[in-house]
């Protein structure tokens, strides 16, 4: 098991995730639905839902909004929203997975692939790029959680595969039959997880050292992320410090 080493930009900016709340709440509110359509309405027997309520209360989303978006799935309520994968070349070659939900998947399709065509990327084929990413259990962790030794140690005994620790926090993967088995070990050292969610990691990162291509990945992903059916965005993408901090 691996440890320490420096996780940066793999998902998109953290500091990205500062969107309208309204926005992100939306999201958050149609993960929530769809996990408790697709199992029981009890984040206790359904570990999709409660990592969709965990990753909404890490978000400060309020109580009353999380509820209602159960009730919304076990009342039969609320659109049905299908999920899918978009894979495709973001400028300087760079692999991106877009995950989206969605009730409309024309409108969805467009969109996507608009926001590639026009930022310098674009899209391919199913599987066209997953290839090249490993599908984990990741369970995130603030800084504030424990230094990097500390988080090292705990993963390790909750039966994690690796640690990536930096000054941004702590990432922890896990196999995805394990993931929910992990969290539920950390919480009880750590408590409670940021984020724990199934992710795609590159097995082979792509370093962006040109500014300009830097500036457009980056303008791509806001695009992709500023869509309402888009849930996440992942990409291979490493931008060296020195690039990152002439974009700000």
């Amino acid at each position: 098991m691996a440890g320490h080493s420096k996780f940066k930009n793999i998902m998109h900016r953290k500091g990205a995730q500062d969107k309208k709340r309204s926005a992100l709440f939306s999201k958050l509110a149609r993960e929530i639905t769809v996990a408790a359509k697709m199992g029981l309405p009890d984040p206790d027997a359904n570990a999709r839902l409660r990592a969709a309520v965990n990753a909404a209360k890490a978000q400060s989303m309020p109580k009353d909004n999380i509820q209602r978006a159960i009730d919304k799935a076990s009342g039969g309520e609320g659109e049905n929203y299908e999920e899918i994968r978009y894979e495709g070349y973001g400028p300087g070659g760079v692999s991106l997975i877009v995950e989206a939900l969605t009730d409309n998947r024309n409108r969805t399709a467009t969109n996507v692939r608009t926001a590639f065509s026009k930022n310098g990327g674009n899209l391919g084929t199913s599987g066209s790029v997953s290839h090249g990413f490993d599908r984990l259990g990741l369970i995130n962790y603030p800084a504030s959680a424990g230094d990097a030794d500390t988080v090292f140690e705990a993963a390790l005994d909750a039966g994690a595969d690796d640690v990536e620790s930096s000054d941004e926090g702590h990432d922890i993967w896990t196999s995805v039959d394990s993931l929910h088995e992990v969290a539920k070990a950390l919480e009880a050292k750590l408590g409670e997880a940021e984020g724990v969610k199934l992710a795609w990691r590159p097995t082979l990162k792509s370093e962006v050292a040109d500014e300009s291509i830097a500036q457009t990945l980056f303008k791509l992903i806001d695009t992709l992320d500023d869509d309402d059916d888009v849930q996440t965005v992942w990409g291979n993408y490493e931008i060296p410090d020195a690039v990152m901090e002439k974009l700000g």
